[in-house]
């Protein structure tokens, strides 16, 4: 009774007093409530992409860049491009190399970087090496004249550093 009498002391009212110390203790029972029943939800984690997601999201990118480009080539008309890759991305990572060499042989060390701390070390990544590309098909409105399939074998070749031979270029239907 000693805290209504203070909460009484600064209102002035004991009626005041009692609304104020009931107040009070509903606030902290509904605290409780709350601590018990979800007052904290966990957050999820973003989901990390699978390397065939990375992998699919660069093909469709470069299909729609690629399909974008060759529209320009005349007579080339409405065109769709499928890309397929070698591997998917790679990570190349962060090394220190050592090299000693004595009179009759020479040796040589290779340490990756490490970073983190002491629960969660990790090498470093130096750079990450997107999927390379190995082929290419091309179906194409205007391929019916051979001019036409030229351009587009030489603009895809050019575009994606492939050799033509790892090009197909055919006619849409």
């Amino acid at each position: 009774m000693e805290i209504l009498e203070k909460i009484k002391g600064i209102t002035g009212n004991k009626r005041s007093a009692a609304s104020a110390a009931l107040l009070g203790i509903l606030g902290l029972f509904l605290l409780f409530l709350l601590s018990l029943f979800g007052g904290e939800k966990e957050i999820e984690k973003p989901k990390e992409k699978s390397d065939s997601d990375i992998t699919q999201n660069y093909c469709s990118e470069n299909e729609e860049r690629l399909e974008a480009f060759l529209e320009n080539i005349e007579g080339a008309g409405e065109v769709k491009v499928y890309l397929t890759v070698g591997s998917g991305e790679r990570y190349v990572y962060a090394s220190e190399k050592k090299s000693s060499q004595s009179e009759s042989k020479t040796e040589n060390e290779e340490k990756f970087v490490i970073v983190g701390g002491s629960s969660n070390r990790e090498p470093l990544v130096e750079t990450v090496k997107v999927p390379e590309v190995t082929g290419a098909v091309v179906i194409c409105s205007g391929c019916g004249s051979p001019v036409v399939e030229e351009r587009i074998y030489k603009a895809v070749s050019a575009a994606l550093d492939i050799p033509t031979s790892d090009i197909y270029v055919t006619i849409m239907k």
